[in-house]
């Protein structure tokens, strides 16, 4: 068997990320070190339940499972649905020292986070994420949260897991158009700060999206990588974590404007908006020419999306784009902050982006559509 593991380093709250093929059919033993008495409660939604659910039933052996199914999709991470897993496991009676298993992609993932997080003040759970964009971005590092009408993941805390389980072979069961979205996170993890982990998944996309079972392990383990070191380094996002948001200025904003639906998936906005990111950077002067091109050459021929004018139906104009640009979490004594790049993969993060160049930007984005 192909496993990998993760450390994620936070003192008395270091974790494992376990990464590889079969884990699910091993969660019981994965989990025993954790488990105070033989049972669990696992909120999940419709589509990872009807296909992955037997499996991890199967898999916990002799341990009790409990199960909340919530529906599918970004609309779940809402207040209606929050209340609904929080009132569920104290229906179950979870204590303290029991495991919550959030067992599903990104959105079940944070809401169940941060039920986890508020329930009784704090009780320990698993992550078992069973998209792309689950395994390598948002099931480590803590950030838990729902949407509001404000904006996405306005309301949320820092709750790290006590365990991620990431099953490369559940990858196997999602469609393509969201494991390219998933995608999206990757490529951006190679941007950021590994060039030659760029390089690699510029040779190595293709067999990876085709279902080659050692890509899909590395370039999760990579990430993953990643992401702990930078966790490890800023846990709250004081400094370096803000990083991991290259290209989610733009992603967040679009997701706004197309009302979070299946118009465009968080890893499509990503992928659009490191397009854009690189592009900026290029625009003011930070990096050459070649850096946008190659990122969009890498998207595209991945069958990416990879600019505005791949987003279907209507869009706000620039100025509109940019007020939802300015709701973002990531604003700083009332400046939007964005991640930049002087390179592939030598990526930084500043206040200092003029807004009328900002402002053509994506003006000459939305007449390309």
């Amino acid at each position: 068997m192909m496993r990998n593991v993760v450390r994620v380093e936070l003192g008395a709250r270091a974790y494992d990320v376990r990464i590889g093929a079969g884990l699910l059919a091993e969660a019981g033993a994965e989990m025993a070190p954790l488990l105070r008495r033989p049972r669990v409660a696992v909120i999940t939604d419709e589509t990872v339940g009807r296909l992955h659910l037997e499996t991890l039933r199967a898999g916990l052996g002799d341990v009790a499972m409990e199960v909340l199914t919530l529906p599918a999709g970004e609309a779940t991470k809402s207040w209606p649905h929050f209340e609904r897993a929080c009132e569920w496991l104290l229906a179950q009676k979870v204590e303290r020292k029991d495991i919550v298993v959030a067992f599903g992609g990104g959105v079940i993932g944070d809401l169940v986070g941060f039920a986890a997080a508020v329930l009784r003040r704090g009780v320990r759970f698993v992550q078992i994420p069973t998209s792309l964009l689950a395994q390598v971005d948002s099931s480590v590092g803590g950030k838990t949260g729902i949407n509001v009408a404000a904006g996405k993941n306005l309301i949320g805390a820092f709750h790290q897991p006590s365990l991620v389980l990431a099953d490369i072979d559940v990858l196997g069961a999602l469609p393509p158009r969201d494991l390219l979205a998933g995608y999206g996170e990757v490529v951006k993890y190679g941007l950021l700060g590994d060039a030659a982990f760029f390089d690699w998944l510029e040779a190595q996309g293709p067999a990876l999206a085709a279902g080659d079972a050692a890509a899909r392990l590395h370039a999760v383990t990579r990430s993953v990588q990643m992401k702990a070191e930078i966790v490890a380094r800023d846990e709250t996002e004081e400094g370096d974590r803000a990083l991991l948001n290259l290209g989610h200025t733009f992603c967040h904003a679009l997701e706004a404007a197309t009302g979070y639906s299946d118009r465009l998936l968080h890893g499509e906005g990503v992928a659009i908006g490191c397009a854009l990111a690189f592009e900026l950077s290029q625009r003011l002067g930070l990096c050459a020419q070649e850096a946008p091109s190659r990122v969009r050459a890498h998207l595209k021929a991945m069958g990416m999306k990879t600019d505005l004018a791949d987003i279907p139906g209507t869009l706000p104009d620039a100025d509109g784009l940019i007020a939802l640009m300015a709701q973002d979490k990531k604003v700083l004594d009332g400046k939007m902050r964005f991640i930049l790049a002087r390179d592939i993969g030598a990526a930084f993060v500043t206040s200092d982006v003029p807004r009328d160049v900002l402002k053509g930007l994506l003006e000459d984005a939305l007449v390309a559509r």
